[in-house]
């Protein structure tokens, strides 16, 4: 094979964006997981100098599908006129799905497949799929053979009352049938996290989102979204509560194991509506582009646990493994953005890694990967306070760590999250030089 065919390519990112997140059944409402990835990728291409037909790749993260498009990245591109030469496929991986839309883009960019990828996400919780159950299904589908009006008087035969309710998508482990809140509560009796504990840093997250909107330093990454058919404009995220306190907070009941659980609503994140998008260059077409890139996109990685014991403790695998693969500590990184599915589920983390027990036991190693500083983490406020839209989280993540290490002035910053399934990431980003 000739040293051309060898040759591998430096992944950047360039640029990322999102609308602001809306708690379901709010100013979103009406539209589909196919209107916010396309009004996200809009944002992104207007104010970035990209000719859309170079795109060579268009990737969005869904969780909850709409039948009408299961492609929703392709379905999005076109809505946002990217030309219909250029291909797009949409990943689900649960709550790293563009975790995986991005790391996608940057194999093809790293194997010299792809010079421009968009990387994006897209949910909507506002309008799940609902669908009638099994047996009523099997008679419709049958109906479709009936010969006369006679036929159809077989059709209730077998059904009964039940059977014409509607089913509901469940947010639970198929593998398990447990829900995600039952095993962060779980998780934090194990890792000795209180339920204090857990309020604490829920406040701490919608403190910081507050004053991070209210100083505009998320303006950043944000882009307005208009709302048809009057297109009113929104501007912000609307989850986050400014007025919250650990006495409002404390008075919540648990939510998932009762009467003694620790996890709440106040400390889970809440459904969520949004999109967000991003440009991942190969270095050279970036600059030749007259785009300056923002962070190297370095090691990554995906792992998987037992759903049943370790659900939500990826972030535990894929934080040492990443820094392994690098030759680096948790003490050379500057900027850490973790996802927060619960408040529990984060402070395990980090309890985690920063047990010597977990090492052993867990990772194999002699020794802890150590303490994440608090003043490092998570410091424009997470997933508990600015929301969750599944499919388009991991972007969200990368954006804002790229974003806090050009105004941080840092050098490294790891991204990672845990997802549905007992799986995980983590990404460490590198800053572009000046």
């Amino acid at each position: 094979m000739s040293e051309s065919k060898k040759q591998t390519y430096n992944a950047v990112l360039v640029d990322g964006c999102r609308i602001p997140f809306q708690r379901s059944g709010t100013n979103y409402n009406d539209l589909m997981a196919y209107d916010l990835g396309r009004m996200a990728i809009e944002g992104l291409i207007a104010r970035n100098a990209v000719d859309p037909a170079t795109i060579d790749r268009v990737i969005m993260g869904t969780v909850i599908q709409e039948v009408k498009t299961s492609n929703v990245a392709r379905e999005s591109a076109l809505g946002a006129g990217i030309p219909n030469s250029v291909p797009a496929f949409t990943t689900t991986m649960a709550c790293i799905s563009s975790n995986q839309a991005i790391t996608s883009g940057v194999d093809l960019i790293r194997s010299g497949q792809a010079k421009i990828i968009l990387a994006g996400g897209t949910e909507t919780m506002s309008d799940i799929p609902v669908r009638f159950k099994k047996k009523f299904r099997q008679k419709v589908l049958a109906a479709r053979k009936y010969k006369s009006p006679l036929d159809f008087l077989k059709f209730f035969k077998g059904l009964g009352l039940k059977d014409f309710l509607p089913e509901l998508p469940a947010i639970a482990e198929f593998s398990t049938g447990e829900v995600m809140g039952e095993s962060a509560d779980r998780m934090a009796a194990r890792f000795g996290v209180s339920r204090e504990d857990q309020d604490e840093y829920a406040l701490r997250s919608h403190q910081l989102a507050a004053k991070a909107t209210n100083e505009g330093v998320l303006d950043q990454e944000l882009i307005p979204a208009k709302i048809p058919p009057k297109f009113d404009v929104v501007k912000n995220d609307n989850g986050f509560r400014e007025d919250t306190s650990l006495e409002k907070l404390g008075k919540l009941r648990p939510a998932f194991i009762k009467p003694h659980g620790t996890v709440t609503a106040g400390n889970s994140s809440f459904l969520t509506d949004g999109a967000s998008a991003s440009f991942i260059m190969e270095e050279q077409t970036a600059l030749e582009l007259g785009l300056k890139p923002k962070a190297y996109i370095r090691e990554y990685n995906f792992v998987s646990q037992d759903p049943g014991e370790e659900l939500l403790l990826g972030p535990a695998y894929a934080i040492p493994k990443a820094l392994n693969a690098m030759d680096l500590s948790l003490n050379d990184i500057d900027v850490f953005e973790l996802h927060e599915a619960f408040a529990g589920q984060v402070l395990s983390v980090l309890t985690a890694l920063n047990s010597d027990t977990f090492a052993r036991e867990s990772l194999q190693q002699d020794k802890k990967a150590g303490e994440i500083p608090m003043d490092k983490l998570n410091l424009l406020g997470g997933s508990l306070s600015l929301g969750h839209p599944f499919g388009a989280t991991g972007v969200r993540l990368v954006t804002t760590a790229a974003n806090r290490l050009i105004r941080e002035d840092g050098e490294f910053a790891m991204v990672s999250a845990c997802a549905a399934g007992g799986q995980g990431h983590a990404v460490v980003l590198e800053r572009y030089p000046n």
